[in-house]
């Protein structure tokens, strides 16, 4: 690997080689939700946490402050008003991330999705244009669409995540399958490092600390969640929680403690 992406990647990745990255990209998709109506806000709260890295779109990028946190620039968007909301397209360039400083690109693939082969034959082209720049490329790599029938399944999992690395990926991002012994399938088939969504908002914090656990106990790199952790209660406490889990290899109980919500 070249030297701009071994440096770049060192800002989003610990010397554990592992992660802990909160996307907030979710105002293009569904608007100012609850957790993102402030965005400096919010960050602020995940930097007290000791988040890694976070996920914006290229104007919330220009109005706030990442501090000492990896920026990842999303590349890709649609709103849940369209007709396809599966169907992801290009909204913002490499170049436009390198001159906002990003430390790396992110872009959305559907893998069943009808528009498949657009976001396929997009992702190409941003690979390359990464390599060319030593821009490390996130793939947000989720079975979804007519052709899915479970998006949790290990085999449609699995191939979705191989795709993205396939396609030139230096991160995959894709679906937890339930348990860490069938995601330790989609681990060990996939030649770069995988990081775990953390999908809609789980009834408890407990529910997604075991996801996260049973993720990193299969081998993966860590994760990318959102809502559970922007709408979370206290996003400070839950993104310290999450990092002790990833990077100090706590328990669940322990990473409970930390919330205060061990019994």
């Amino acid at each position: 690997m070249e030297s701009g992406k071994k440096r770049r990647l060192r800002r989003i990745f610990r010397d554990d080689n592992r992660t802990v990255i909160v996307p907030m990209d979710h105002g293009v998709t569904v608007g100012p939700v609850v957790g993102l109506t402030n965005m400096q806000c919010i960050v602020d709260k995940l930097l007290l946490g000791g988040v890694d890295a976070v996920v914006i779109n290229r104007g919330i990028a220009k109005t706030v402050d990442t501090g000492n946190a990896g920026l990842i620039i999303h590349l890709s968007g649609v709103t849940d008003r369209c007709p396809d909301p599966n169907n992801k397209v290009q909204i913002c360039s490499v170049d436009d991330a390198i001159r906002l400083g990003a430390d790396a690109v992110s872009v959305h693939v559907n893998v069943g999705a009808k528009q498949e082969a657009q976001m396929l034959s997009t992702m190409g082209k941003v690979a390359c244009e990464c390599d060319d720049y030593g821009m490390p490329l996130l793939a947000m790599m989720y079975p979804r669409g007519p052709n899915i029938k479970n998006p949790h399944a290990v085999d449609a999992v699995a191939h979705a995540a191989r795709l993205g690395a396939e396609l030139g990926a230096d991160i995959i991002k894709t679906n937890y399958t339930g348990d860490a012994e069938s995601f330790k399938e989609v681990v060990s088939s996939c030649p770069v490092p995988v990081i775990i969504a953390g999908g809609p908002k789980v009834e408890t914090s407990r529910d997604a600390l075991e996801m996260v656990y049973g993720s990193l106990k299969a081998g993966g790199a860590g994760l990318s969640i959102g809502r559970n952790v922007f709408q979370h209660k206290d996003p400070t406490k839950m993104v310290k929680a999450l990092s002790a889990l990833v990077h100090q290899k706590a328990s669940v109980e322990e990473a409970l403690k930390i919330l205060g919500e061990s019994k």
